[in-house]
């Protein structure tokens, strides 16, 4: 099991959107729930920047369920995609500038069984556990409840371990609009990035 250690600083999340996401790769994502321990090191991350990004949930301007995307950098911005998956962010940019990083794949370190039963699959190889966004929330227990928590608190946070990885940016994908932006990240050879990253489309 990892030693726990303090959650990343806020000042990790105030800067560029892009210094971010590139940084979070190698991170530690852990959660602490009722349920047991959770933990895994980010491999694969997409950047939503702005108003002017129409990928951006914020490019039709502030409501009321974007609302967190305006806030503190180092919240989480959870959301229901399609009604049937949620997606956790987290805030970037100063507070007022609406931006953050979606995280769309891990690669699990602890809590191997906890996040089989969440995601009704106890056969597979563990890489394909939290490979996309969906798959990776459910693993975590992570839903709607978590929307606005605080990254830097000890339930649901990222930590830095030292653990290193060489990146790949690609357009983002899942999404019908602001493709052309390269703003997905990823580990260069983890098992656990979106299959179009091994393809290598």
């Amino acid at each position: 099991m990892l030693r726990l250690s303090h959650s990343l600083p806020r000042s990790f999340y105030a800067r560029p959107s892009l210094d971010v996401a590139r940084d979070l790769i190698g991170k530690v994502l852990v959660c602490e729930s009722l349920s047991g321990h959770t933990a895994g090191i980010i491999v694969e991350v997409e950047a939503y920047i702005g108003e002017n990004d129409p990928a951006c949930h914020a490019s039709t301007g502030f409501t009321r369920r974007n609302a967190p995307l305006y806030g503190p950098p180092g919240r989480a911005y959870v959301y229901l995609n399609y009604g049937i998956h949620h997606l956790v962010n987290v805030v970037t940019e100063p507070e007022g500038y609406p931006a953050a990083v979606l995280l769309r794949a891990v690669e699990p370190l602890h809590g191997f069984d906890l996040m089989r039963r969440r995601r009704n699959s106890l056969a597979g190889p563990i890489n394909g556990l939290c490979r996309g966004p969906g798959k990776l929330s459910q693993a975590f227990g992570i839903s709607i409840s978590q929307n606005r928590q605080d990254f830097t608190g000890q339930r649901l946070y990222i930590a830095d371990y030292g653990l290193t990885r060489q990146v790949t940016w690609t357009s983002r994908i899942g999404i019908r609009v602001g493709v052309s932006r390269r703003w997905r990240c990823c580990a260069s050879n983890s098992l656990a990035v979106s299959l179009l990253l091994r393809a290598g489309l």
